[in-house]
């Protein structure tokens, strides 16, 4: 672990060469199904994403393994987790518990979602980036 000095804004820790910290606009976006990206950070046990769904973009129903957590940051999106299904705006939250079937379609808006998956999503990390994409979230602050 080292500490190096950051242009205006203090320091920053690095562990085996890479920085603890990034900015969401410096994580390249990954397609994860059609019309819906996301940008992840992804630990020894845990991946977060930083979801971005088109209008009316759908997450086919699916299972996994991963427990997933997450929070609707931006927008609105019709959720079914098991036989409970629910219209989430902001700060809406889910909690889906492994290998349980879910689905979700996103609002006329789309929606911007915290994902928070453990164990992490490796399959995620295999994606190709999409170039020039900038995050939707969140909104560039004027100065």
């Amino acid at each position: 672990m080292r500490v190096e000095p950051i242009a205006g804004a203090g320091t920053r820790t690095t562990i085996r060469g890479m920085s603890a910290f990034a900015e969401l606009a410096e994580i390249p976006a990954q397609q994860i199904w059609e019309r819906i990206a996301a940008r992840s950070i992804h630990g020894a046990r845990i991946t977060m994403s930083v979801v971005e769904l088109d209008p009316g973009a759908v997450v086919a129903d699916h299972r996994h393994e991963h427990e997933q957590l997450g929070i609707v940051l931006q927008g609105s999106i019709r959720f079914r987790v098991g036989d409970e299904t629910l219209e989430l705006g902001p700060g809406g939250t889910w909690c889906i518990p492994s290998n349980t079937p879910h689905e979700a379609t996103a609002g006329p808006a789309g929606a911007v979602v915290l994902d928070v998956f453990s164990p992490p999503r490796s399959d995620f990390k295999d994606l190709e980036p999409l170039e020039g994409r900038k995050p939707r979230w969140p909104e560039p602050l004027e100065v």
